[in-house]
C-alpha cells in the first residue's frame, strides 16, 4: 500500500515549516526546518489515525497526488531544453 502524500512548505506568516497531509483533513505539523516539521507531521498522522479509529469513523486510502505528479509528460523535458 503506498503511503500519504505529505507537503512541505515554508510559512513566512509563522516563522518556519509546515506539513501536512491532505488526504487526512486538518492533519498537519509545524517546525523550525523540514526535517522537524516532517518528524512532527508522522505524529500527528498516528494521532489521527487512532482517534479516527476510536470514533469508528473511515480511515481514507492514499490518494491525493499533486496536478504536477498527474500529467502524462511528467519528468520529460521539451525537445528546445536538450540542446
Amino acid at each position: 500500500m503506498r503511503d500519504y502524500h505529505i507537503n512541505i512548505f515554508y510559512s513566512l506568516e509563522d516563522g518556519g515549516y509546515v506539513a501536512d497531509i491532505p488526504d487526512l483533513v486538518a492533519c498537519s505539523a509545524f517546525g523550525q526546518t523540514p526535517t522537524e516539521a516532517l518528524e512532527q507531521l508522522q505524529i500527528a498522522k498516528l494521532a489521527w489515525l487512532e482517534a479516527a479509529r476510536a470514533a469508528g469513523k473511515p480511515i481514507p486510502r492514499p490518494r491525493y497526488r499533486p496536478v504536477i505528479y498527474q500529467s502524462p509528460g511528467y519528468g520529460r523535458l521539451a525537445p528546445v531544453l536538450h540542446g
